[in-house]
């Protein structure tokens, strides 16, 4: 460790001061002879040197025999702790007779710098007061990479060195700092001192000991500085698993986390330390789910092993609280001043979440890059490598601009503010959706967050006359953003229809800028990007389903990019990254399954042709197990999350919902050629709108450069409208109504191909000149007319099916009752004798999101449909007791009210008229004792189970999919 640093520590006379050197070493013969030849050459002098070995099994032993001398060695127990070692070490000196002023303490993988020792002691001529004295610790081998200038603690136990990450010494510190603690590498203290405070603490035999003897040492009166001008160059061989010791073992970070621990509930000068062991309990809870969140579940169940550890044991705790006690002299406020500031914790939290949305956004970024990186290393002379190159060069020829700052960056780019006026214009069109709406295909959103928790967990429901059929998968991740945005499922249904569409920009330009990537070496710019995310973007609008309200095609079409994105890292050529591809694909195709539960059987369907082709084409491919692996976890994720929802419906007799779209029915439902528009039936934006994109997926064959790719977005389309097709001659019967499949999702990736092969034809296309110039620019003027179009349509016209009555044709009075309880339902009749009769009972704050499904899959109740129509055609008191006992307090002819009908039930004892609103619609209490006893039914231990296989599974996936931060959180 010859490399001489800069600064030169003072070398004014001072006084000679006595010094001892004890080093304890632990199978450190790698690092050991440059420790030692950094000791020798020392400037100051050093009048006794000892060597402490904890049971080396390499040569470190005889390195410090042959360095110190035999009898200043001492050997001990490979189990023995660094304050026991130290300890050893000066009762060695004490037995040469060797009595100092100042003990310093190395470690075996800590170099000093030549003057370190020199300027030590200068900085304790300097400061008189000063008892303990530390180095700038810089790491080895880097050399220049600053580890610590003293250390202190923060409220959640975290070692602090108020460094910057990564950051260097360029020279600036250079004045002495009082700090809480020194590193016990290179610390320099007065042996009066070590002796007085009882040494190092034995509970803390490898981390942490530094931090509690400074942090005792402050509270008895003593002073710490930290020295710049002193340097040592540290390893931190057991902070960073470069060796293992019997007390550190595997789990180096438990022993660190119980060290912090100890230190924080052991010297805390509180009264109310059994508050602050509560508080460091819940900050272990969030320490374990940040820890999941990185894909570090070792690390979380080390904390939780190491909370319980030190609070397990409190008898220990309280002695050394007592012995802490009885050592302070100094008033609180010594010590308590130099912690860390309480604010400090949440600023590392902010950073924590801001690496983790970092490493998210860019975890599949680079898939095309790293592709083509991986073909050019393996064949220098490929295709792929001759594409890197021209994609260098074309890089090389951008032009270099002056950075004028990012507001002048935004203005003078043209793409970034038409992107902003897009996104602008999204969010005025969806202003319908604001507040409380419903819509065709959107019953109204329940009152409170939790009515969403209770849908989704309960195995019985109090909704109409009581079903076991389960709540539809959507329902939770409602409930889950219902509760992030305040509590309001409204506020969460109006989040979703006003931030999906620009979500879904988002994404598709993700999406397209990678599929270009893989297309071209330039990939495609950002203009075309910009028309074919926008025109993507604007398919759930101009199809009718955002303005019906139909959710769940809405959110497909958001996640749908982003779903495409992720399965691009099927192609990465690490293993790893297709692995964490496999999770984060299995999550985003659930999602989008929630609501159209047909992508996952689409997705099955592609994924074995795609499985089956590659075992055809390389042979070879199945014994690599990462390469056909990852597509089956994706898909078998899938039926594993959502299995309380597909399980129980098949068991209950509601299979037909695993083809239908989530939301009120029947909705509309596409034929072939209105696929192809991207249309439903009869709503929507005006057709012709939606010529331009299949017109132009044809013309895109043309190129021949891009022909493959653009084939395969075909072959997509085609297979997804022959699907659809198929599906569109199914008629589902359902007790309420007859519906067939839901074709939202086939509609999306219709839609989605052929605007993929739209811009990956247009990369194909080379500089034109000439008529050929003329005939690309009127193409790419009528291309403009689809989103142009779309947008400006979104704008004027698109929500005006979206209102905010929610509870048309029933008396308010009558709505305020039914909130009380499952008792004072209302029983609906529509229709006449004539033209038949349909009925409803709502219950508690009416058929709300998620409730109409459950209600249009329940099987009929063949009694008490008899009920209704003998109540109809000649009611009799005992048919009205019959709806008291199922809890009907109310029953209601909406407008226009059969006269037939009114007539009998005014003639019906137990029915009394009640008022309402329209002198056309009829209204009837029943005078009888209400009873809600036959709702009740059985609950379901299975379903149970199955919720907490999916809690379980959710965790572990999202754990699984998460990026790896690297960022060094072992600054312990």
């Amino acid at each position: 460790m010859s490399a001489a640093d800069p600064r030169h520590a003072p070398l004014t006379a001072r006084g000679r001061e006595d010094v001892s050197v004890v080093v304890v070493s632990h199978d450190g013969e790698r690092w050991l002879p440059t420790v030692l030849e950094g000791l020798a050459a020392q400037l100051a002098p050093i009048d006794h040197r000892v060597g402490v070995d904890t049971g080396s099994k390499d040569a470190s032993a005889g390195l410090l025999e042959d360095a110190f001398g035999a009898d200043h060695v001492v050997t001990v127990p490979s189990s023995t702790g660094f304050p026991a070692a130290l300890r050893a070490g000066l009762a060695l000196l004490d037995e040469l007779g060797s009595p100092t002023e100042w003990v310093w303490v190395l470690h075996d993988d800590s170099s000093p710098h030549p003057e370190a020792l020199l300027a030590l002691l200068a900085g304790a001529a300097d400061d008189p007061d000063a008892d303990v004295l530390g180095p700038m610790l810089r790491e080895w081998p880097s050399l220049k990479r600053l580890l610590e200038l003293g250390v202190t603690i923060s409220g959640t136990g975290r070692r602090e060195t108020g460094l910057e990450r990564g950051e260097y010494d360029q020279g600036q510190y250079s004045e002495p700092r009082h700090v809480l603690a020194v590193n016990t590498a290179g610390m320099l203290v007065r042996r009066r001192v070590l002796d007085e405070l009882g040494g190092l603490d034995d509970e803390l035999p490898v981390f942490g000991n530094d931090l509690d003897f400074g942090w005792r040492a402050a509270a008895a009166g003593h002073r710490t500085v930290a020295v710049p001008q002193a340097v040592v160059f540290h390893a931190e061989a057991a902070h960073r698993g470069l060796r293992r010791t019997p007390l550190t073992g595997r789990h180096t970070h438990y022993q660190e986390r119980r060290a912090a621990l100890f230190t924080l509930l052991a010297n805390s000068r509180s009264r109310v330390w059994p508050w602050q062991a509560v508080r460091l309990a819940f900050g272990t809870l969030v320490r374990m789910l940040g820890f999941l969140a990185v894909r570090s579940p070792g690390q979380a169940l080390d904390d939780l092993a190491a909370y319980v550890s030190v609070v397990s044991h409190p008898g220990g705790l309280l002695a050394a609280r007592r012995v802490r006690r009885a050592a302070a002299t100094a008033e609180p406020e010594a010590a308590k001043s130099l912690l860390a500031p309480r604010w400090l914790p949440y600023r590392h939290a902010l950073d924590a979440v801001s690496d983790l949305a970092t490493a998210l956004t860019h975890s599949a970024a680079d898939v095309a890059e790293r592709r083509r990186a991986a073909a050019a290393e393996r064949d220098p002379s490929s295709f792929a490598a001759r594409r890197t190159a021209e994609r260098e060069r074309l890089e090389d020829e951008e032009e270099v601009v002056e950075d004028f700052g990012i507001v002048a960056r935004f203005l003078t780019n043209p793409v970034a503010v038409l992107l902003a006026l897009t996104v602008l214009a999204m969010l005025v069109g969806a202003r319908s959706a604001v507040g409380h709406v419903s819509g065709p295909g959107l019953s109204p959103a329940p009152d409170h967050w939790h009515d969403w928790w209770s849908l989704h967990l309960s195995s019985w429901h109090e909704l109409g006359l009581g079903t076991a059929v389960p709540a539809p998968p959507y329902v939770l991740p409602m409930a889950l953003l219902s509760t992030l945005v305040g509590g309001s499922p409204a506020a969460a249904v109006s989040a979703v229809l006003v931030l999906a569409v620009p979500f879904s920009l988002w994404g598709a330009w993700r999406f397209l800028r990678v599929a270009g990537r893989l297309a071209t070496p330039a990939g495609a710019n950002r203009w075309l990007i910009l028309w074919g995310a926008t025109t993507y973007a604007l398919v759930p609008v101009v199809s009718g389903a955002w303005g019906q309200g139909s959710l769940a095609p809405v959110l497909s079409a958001a996640l749908l990019p982003w779903l495409a994105h992720a399965a691009l890292g099927f192609a990465d050529p690490e293993a790893d990254r297709r692995w964490r591809a496999a999770w984060r694909t299995g999550l985003l195709l659930a999602l989008v399954s929630c609501g159209t539960p047909l992508a996952w059987v689409v997705a099955a369907l592609v994924g074995v042709v795609v499985v089956l082709l590659a075992f055809t084409l390389l042979p070879g491919i199945g014994r690599d197990r990462s390469a056909w692996g990852p597509p089956v976890v994706a898909l078998l994720v899938v039926p594993v999350l959502l299995a309380p929802w597909w399980l129980p419906a098949l068991v209950h007799g509601a299979g037909e919902g695993l083809l239908l779209d989530g939301g009120l029915l029947p909705v509309p439902t596409p034929d072939g050629v209105e696929l192809g528009l991207g249309r439903f039936h009869e709503v929507g934006a005006p057709w012709w709108l939606g010529v331009v994109p299949p017109a132009l997926a044809v013309l895109a064959l043309v190129p021949r450069r891009t022909r493959i790719p653009v084939l395969i977005c075909w072959l997509v389309a085609l297979l997804a409208v022959v699907a659809a097709v198929a599906l569109g001659s199914v008629t589902l019967d359902l007790a309420a109504l007859s519906t067939p499949p839901g074709l939202g999702f086939l509609l999306l990736l219709v839609q989605a191909a052929m605007v993929t092969a739209v811009v990956l034809g247009a990369l194909g296309v080379e500089r034109p000149g000439g008529v050929l110039r003329g005939v690309v620019a009127l193409l790419a003027a009528a291309a403009v007319l689809a989103p142009l179009g779309g947008l400006v349509w979104f704008v004027t016209e698109g929500g005006d099916d979206l209102t905010d009555d929610r509870e048309a044709g029933i008396p308010a009075y009558m709505v305020q009752s039914s909130e009380q309880g499952a008792e004072h339902g209302i029983l609906v009749v529509r229709g006449s004798l004539d033209d038949g009769l349909s009925y409803t009972v709502r219950r508690d704050d009416g058929i709300t999101t998620g409730e109409d499904e459950v209600l249009d899959l329940t099987s009929e109740d063949r009694g008490f449909t008899a009920l209704v129509q003998g109540l109809a055609a000649r009611p009799t008191p005992d048919a009205v007791a019959a709806l008291a006992s199922r809890g009907i307090e109310y029953v209601v002819l909406p407008a226009p009210a059969d006269g037939e009908v009114a007539a009998a039930l005014d003639a019906t004892a137990g029915l009394e008229q009640a008022s309402a609103d329209d002198r056309s619609t009829r209204a009837w209490q029943v005078d009888l004792p209400l009873s809600a006893s036959d709702l009740d039914g059985p609950g379901s231990w299975w379903r149970v189970a199955l919720l907490v296989l999916q809690g379980v599974s959710i965790v572990a996936v999202l754990v699984l999919c998460a990026p790896s931060t690297d960022r060094e959180g072992g600054r312990r």
